[in-house]
């Protein structure tokens, strides 16, 4: 079974491809259409390799906690995720705030 460190370096390489190639486009003058097509191929990569990040870290910080420990875990990472959704309107935004960045409640302080 190939390293999942492996994989995901490989994930990034391919974006970085895609990033220069992106680069070479705007530098031959190509359409706006093709710019943002490929644009939007390199956020879904980099949400792509995201996810596979955060369930890693859940596989980590989940497993041997309490029922309790475990829902605060999870609401956390997906916190984290919302923080820096595409289409949350959240980005860099305070983590620690409910709003626009998290359909989610802010966790009560830890028990």
């Amino acid at each position: 079974m190939p390293d999942p460190n492996e994989q995901l370096i490989a994930r990034l390489r391919r974006i970085e491809g895609q990033v220069r190639g992106i680069a070479r486009m705007l530098d031959d003058q190509r359409s706006c259409e093709d710019v943002v097509t490929q644009l939007m191929a390199v956020r879904s990569s980099i949400d792509t390799v995201g996810a596979v990040v955060l369930d890693s870290h859940l596989e980590g910080c989940v497993s041997g906690r309490s029922a309790d420990g475990q829902v605060v875990a999870l609401r956390d990472a997906m916190r984290l995720w919302w923080r820096f959704a595409p289409g949350a309107g959240g980005v860099g935004a305070d983590p620690t705030t409910s709003g626009a960045q998290s359909p989610l409640p802010v966790s009560p302080p830890d028990r």
